[in-house]
């Protein structure tokens, strides 16, 4: 129980908080009747959600809090509370949000898991209005916070022996779903050309390129975030092509970024993604030797050059 625990709550923080938020998945419904909140806040009442009461937070913003109350206690799926105002960014819509999390049982007060001691954030969460993917109620607790806030939510979970515990999520960072940062002007002129919708989809030109027998990794857009380790992963809007311009992947098509390790994809991206900023957009250019090889994958011949242009959302 506590390993299954330990492992959802580290490698999904953001995640099992936005599981509770769409879909209810504790198992009590967020929708409580106004009698049974008549003594809440006013922000409590117009996020439609129970705050917790008796849990306090103590420790420098942005950093690993001190978390305190009295056990046993108990907690309702969908409760909450804001344990500690932060003093970075105001939270907006389209942010991608990235936090630090312990999660803690409320029987006794001991902590099952931690993302802080590994710097590990979780970045999954995208603060939108787009109820599929966010409640109303989770969507006004993240656009009334700033980053170093720190916001706690009540777990009954009924996949782990009936485990009862507060996620508490510091928010560290953030970022836009698309590249961000200042156009480069030196690109050079042979590569492929690139131009953006309004969205930031890219589309392509291959401009008569055809190909390189080494890695092309340039930025189109300089971001201004953190640099990124080859050992770290990565939040990535993307599409790749072949040299002809047939398009065989783009997560831009499929409405939604995507996370990955390094560590698991080709050997192209984790070179070529390595040592750029977050917040960056990157040109791809991998050879055969650092793509598939001459395996066929899917839409993509063998020995085929994949051509990719990729928006850096985020690295943990």
């Amino acid at each position: 129980m506590r390993k299954s625990l330990l492992s959802k709550a580290v490698t999904a923080v953001c995640a099992t908080v936005m599981c509770l938020g769409v879909t209810a998945c504790g198992g009590n419904s967020s929708a409580k009747s106004d009698k049974s909140n008549s003594d809440s806040s006013s922000s409590s009442e117009k996020i439609g959600m129970h705050q917790i009461a008796g849990v306090t937070a103590k420790g420098e913003l942005g950093k690993k809090p001190t978390v305190s109350f009295k056990t046993p206690m108990t907690v309702e799926d969908n409760s909450y509370v804001v344990l500690q105002k932060g003093d970075g960014a105001q939270i907006e819509d389209g942010d991608r949000v990235c936090s630090q999390g312990i999660a803690i049982s409320v029987k006794d007060g001991s902590e099952l898991a931690s993302t802080w001691e590994k710097n590990t954030p979780d970045c999954s969460t995208v603060v939108t209005s787009d109820t599929s993917q966010m409640t109303e109620n989770y969507y006004k607790i993240f656009k009334s916070l700033k980053l170093n806030s720190t916001v706690a939510f009540g777990v009954n979970d009924s996949n782990s022996s009936g485990t009862s515990y507060l996620m508490v999520l510091t928010l560290v960072s953030k970022s836009k779903e698309k590249a961000t940062g200042e156009k480069v002007a030196d690109i050079p002129a042979d590569l492929p050309k690139v131009t953006l919708a309004k969205d930031g989809k890219p589309s392509i030109d291959m401009n008569g390129y055809k190909g390189s027998d080494s890695l092309v990794s340039q930025d189109l857009i300089k971001g201004k975030g953190a640099v990124v380790k080859d050992t770290q992963s990565v939040v990535a809007h993307y599409t790749g092509w072949l040299l002809d311009g047939t398009q065989f992947d783009s997560s831009w098509d499929r409405g939604q970024s995507s996370a990955f390790s390094l560590d698991s994809v080709i050997k192209g991206w984790k070179q070529g993604l390595a040592g750029h900023t977050v917040g960056s957009q990157v040109l791809l250019v991998v050879p055969p030797s650092l793509g598939y090889g001459n395996k066929d994958q899917e839409k993509i011949p063998a020995n085929s050059t994949l051509v990719f242009v990729v928006d850096i959302l985020a690295a943990y």
